[in-house]
Parts: C-alpha cells; sequence; structure tokens
C-alpha cells in the first residue's frame, strides 16, 4: 500500500478499525482456536450431525423455503458481517438477546467468541429445531405480537437483535406503525442494561420498501441511526 493511502487511512479512522479487527481476530484464534471466516465457524460444526440435520430435513421436504438456511457458507458470511457490524468480534463479553433466531447461526457465532446468548422464537419449523439444539444453544419459545410485553428474563442485555423481521406483519394487512413499535421498544428498554442497544433488520414490504418515511422519522426522533435495512437504538431514547 502506499504511504499516500496509509495517510488517508489513519485520517479517515480506517487504519484503527483494521488493526482493532486484526487484533480481534489474533485474540480469537489464541482464546478459542477458530479462525473468523466462514470457513473457520464451518469447521466448528460436527459435520456428521450437520449432515444428519440435513438429509433429515431435505428429504421430509425438499420445496420449502427454509432449505436456504442449509447453505452455511453464504449465512456464516451474512451474520458474520452482523458480528463485524455491531463490534462484536472484539472487546468485552456481552450478554445478547436475538428475537427471531430462526437457525441460530448469528447466535452461534456470537457464542463461539465468548458472548452470553440467547435465542427466543417460536417453535413451528422442526428444522430450526435441529440446527438450534445441533449448535448447543438456548431458546425461549415465544410469539412476538403487538402490544403484548416480551417474557422477562433473569438478566439484562447489553445488545436485543431482531434481523430479517417478520414479527412486524411482514407483507400483510397488520404491518405496524408507530404504536406498535412504541410499545415494542419500550418493553425492549426494560430489558437493556444501561448501556444497551438494539439492533433492528427490516426485510422489504411489498412496495419495496423497509419501512415507512413516517417510521423512519420516528425511529430518528428517538436518536436512532439508520443505515439502508438496520436501525440502531441506544437504551433510553424511546421512553
Amino acid at each position: 500500500m502506499r504511504l499516500a493511502e496509509k495517510v488517508g487511512k489513519l485520517g479517515n479512522g480506517k487504519a484503527i478499525a483494521s488493526v482493532q479487527r486484526h487484533v480481534g481476530e489474533m485474540m480469537t484464534r489464541w482464546r478459542y482456536g477458530i479462525r473468523l471466516d466462514p470457513d473457520g465457524l464451518i469447521k466448528v460444526i460436527d459435520h456428521k450431525r450437520f449432515e444428519a440435520v440435513r438429509k433429515r430435513h431435505l428429504n421430509r421436504d425438499p420445496g420449502n423455503g427454509w432449505v436456504k438456511y442449509l447453505n452455511l457458507q453464504n449465512w456464516m458470511a451474512v451474520n458474520l458481517q452482523r458480528v463485524r457490524s455491531l463490534g462484536l468480534d472484539h472487546g468485552i463479553r456481552r450478554h445478547i438477546l436475538d428475537l427471531g433466531c430462526g437457525a441460530g447461526y448469528f447466535l452461534f457465532i456470537t457464542q463461539c467468541l465468548g458472548h452470553d446468548v440467547v435465542g427466543l422464537d417460536i417453535d413451528e419449523n422442526a428444522f430450526f429445531t435441529d440446527m438450534i439444539f445441533m449448535l448447543g444453544l438456548s431458546r425461549v419459545i415465544w410469539r412476538v405480537r403487538p402490544f403484548v410485553r416480551l417474557p422477562k428474563f433473569d438478566r439484562k442485555f447489553d445488545l436485543i437483535t431482531a434481523f430479517m423481521i417478520c414479527f412486524n406483519g411482514h407483507k400483510s394487512p397488520h404491518l405496524w406503525g408507530k404504536k406498535e413499535w412504541e410499545f415494542f421498544l419500550q418493553d425492549v428498554d426494560q430489558q437493556l442494561t444501561p448501556n444497551g442497544q438494539i439492533c433492528l433488520g427490516f426485510n422489504r414490504e411489498n412496495n419495496g420498501q423497509f419501512f415507512s418515511e413516517e417510521l423512519r422519522e420516528f425511529f430518528e426522533s428517538r436518536g436512532a441511526v439508520v443505515r439502508a435495512n438496520e436501525v440502531l437504538l441506544p437504551h433510553g431514547s424511546y421512553s
């Protein structure tokens, strides 16, 4: 790399982030014996047990939409990017709750990195249930519904995530508006530590948007950082 590029990176903070990432990956490999890339993470998974799960569910229902989650290479890459964007690949151990945890790949990676994790989801997909069990993850069975509080946990969380959200009435006539989100966020706030954070990842709706302009303004009025389909909210800004 040319000197001018190095100086430029130092000036815009990229060098610091790069050093943090490299140091974090070195510490991860030293502490947990894991190479922090999709191939390294896949090696941690028991291949025989995964193959048994894959064959069982492909034979049962090969045309189901969940089959895409069998692509470990893709979903490890997707969730590793989520982990990195939230700074979970370095720093202190955090308590994490993932709403709608699905097959558990995000929780699996964060657990490999030493974080204390738990998922929450409904129990209507046998493949997801088998994957959660195979990956050694903890999951609370619960359906997120409008104007209904989440269950109480025996701890506060430093981070609460919800990726590819469907519990908001996704692609239905019952899509959540400001009132539903305000109730939900006020409830979630009670489950956060003082420096905690919420990360919401939205799916596209029928109109091609992740959320309406009204909802964007609502989130931003609560101190949210909005980036593409993600909304990041700090503790205490939506009460």
